[in-house]
C-alpha cells in the first residue's frame, strides 16, 4: 500500500536495529506514550530485537485505557434514561465500569449506538429532535478538534438535544506526573506523532528543560518506531536533553493552529482523573463556560454515581509503565478479551490486548538478537 510499505521494509528495519545495537552502551529505559506504537512494537517484535540493556515500557497512551471508571459509570447511567440516545465509538462499549459496560446497558434496553464520528451524533440529534443525543467525547489532543467542531455545529444548527459527556486528557501534564512519581524509571520518551500533528512539539520543551529528559516525536509504522528509538538512544548516550521530530512528514513545530484555536474556543483546561495516575492538575479539558449548555454531566446530573475499580486488575500499573501485562496475575486467566477486567484488555490500543493478541503471555527469556 502506498506510503505504508515504505515504512515496513525489513532490510531497512534490520539496518536500524544494528544501528541501535552499535550506539547502545549502557542500560536505558524509555517509554512510548501511544497505544498505536505499543501495538506496532509488540506485533512486529521490535522489543525483542533490541539490546538486552534497552527496555521499552508502555505508558498511558491509549485514550480508552486512561478513561476512569467513573466516566464509564456515568455514561451507563445516562444511557439508561429513556429519552437518551447514547453515541460512542465502538471500543468504549466493552470497557468495564463498576458493575457493567455500555454493551450490557444496550442489551438491557438502552439506546446505545456506535458512531464513527461525533458529527454522526450531531446528525442523529437533527433527525431525532424528540431524543436527547449524547456523545461520549474521550481521547487526547488528537480527537479534541472534531469533538469541538461537533459542539460548534450543534450550536449553529440550533440543536438543544445534543450534548457531550467529556473525558478529554492532555499528554504534557501526564508526562510531568510520570516524571515526578517517586517510583518512576523512565529516562526518555517516544511521543505520539498524531498528538503532535495537532499540538506541535514545542509544548514538550519545558518538560525537557525541567526534567532533563529527551523526547523524540515519531510515528507508528515499524521503521518510524525504530528510527525514534535510534534517535532517543543516541540522545541518551550523548547526555542531550532536547526534543527531536522524527515524524516530520506529518508534524511541524507549531502544530495545527486552526485546530488549536477551535479547541481553545470550545474547551477549557481542568483538573482531570486518569486511570492509574489519579487526578493530574490541568491535565484535561472540559467544555468552556460559553458552551456549558452542551455538557451532559450538567444536563443529566449523574455526578453522584458511585464507582469502584477492580481489586485484582493491575491495569493502572501497566499504564504507568511499572509492570508489563504478564506480571498481572489476572492476565490471560480472569482477564481476557472475552472477559476483560480493565480497559487495557478491551481497547484496540491497549497494552494488555496487544500482549494477549500476539502471544506475550510470559516474560521473554532473552533477546533474540
Amino acid at each position: 500500500m502506498k506510503y505504508l510499505h515504505e515504512f515496513r521494509n525489513s532490510r531497512q528495519a534490520q539496518a536500524l536495529v544494528q544501528s541501535i545495537h552499535r550506539v547502545t552502551t549502557r542500560p536505558w529505559t524509555m517509554m512510548e506514550v501511544c497505544g498505536g506504537q505499543t501495538h506496532s512494537i509488540i506485533r512486529n517484535g521490535i522489543d525483542q530485537l533490541l539490546p538486552d540493556n534497552l527496555e521499552l515500557v508502555h505508558g498511558p497512551g491509549c485514550p480508552v485505557c486512561v478513561t476512569p471508571v467513573k466516566v464509564i459509570d456515568r455514561a451507563i447511567a445516562i444511557a439508561a434514561q429513556p429519552e437518551v440516545m447514547f453515541c460512542s465509538f465502538g471500543d468504549m462499549l466493552r470497557v468495564p465500569g463498576t458493575t457493567g459496560d455500555l454493551l450490557q446497558a444496550r442489551a438491557a434496553g438502552a439506546d446505545v449506538r456506535i458512531v464513527y464520528s461525533p458529527l454522526d451524533a450531531v446528525t442523529l440529534a437533527k433527525k431525532h429532535p424528540d431524543r436527547q443525543v449524547v456523545f461520549l467525547a474521550i481521547g487526547f489532543e488528537t480527537t479534541a478538534p472534531a469533538n469541538a467542531m461537533a459542539v460548534k455545529l450543534a450550536r449553529q444548527l440550533g440543536l438543544t438535544n445534543f450534548s457531550l459527556l467529556v473525558s478529554h486528557v492532555r499528554v504534557p501534564p501526564a508526562l510531568r506526573a510520570l516524571m515526578t512519581a517517586p517510583d518512576h524509571r523512565v529516562q526518555g520518551f517516544l511521543a505520539a506523532g498524531h498528538v503532535c500533528t495537532v499540538m506541535g512539539w514545542q509544548e514538550y520543551l519545558p518538560i525537557v528543560a525541567q526534567y532533563e529528559v529527551p523526547i523524540v516525536v515519531t510515528g507508528f509504522e515499524p521503521l518510524d518506531v525504530l528510527e525514534g528509538i535510534r534517535r532517543l538512544v543516541t540522545l541518551l548516550e550523548s547526555g542531550q536533553s532536547c526534543v527531536e521530530n522524527a515524524y516530520d512528514r506529518a508534524v511541524v513545530d507549531q502544530g495545527n493552529k486552526l485546530a488549536q484555536a477551535t479547541i481553545r474556543e470550545v474547551f477549557q483546561t481542568t483538573d482531570c482523573e486518569w486511570r492509574g495516575l489519579g487526578v493530574i492538575p490541568q491535565s484535561g479539558w472540559c467544555l468552556a463556560d460559553a458552551y456549558a449548555d452542551f455538557d451532559a454531566d450538567k444536563r443529566f446530573d449523574v455526578s453522584e454515581v458511585q464507582s469502584e475499580e477492580s481489586t485484582i486488575c493491575r491495569s493502572g500499573e501497566v499504564l504507568c509503565g511499572l509492570i508489563k501485562p504478564y506480571e498481572c496475575a489476572a492476565f490471560g486467566h480472569q482477564c481476557t478479551p472475552e472477559t476483560p477486567l480493565g480497559a487495557t484488555m478491551v481497547s484496540s490500543e491497549g497494552a494488555c490486548a496487544a500482549y494477549y493478541l500476539y502471544g506475550r503471555h510470559e516474560k521473554p527469556r532473552g533477546s533474540i538478537v
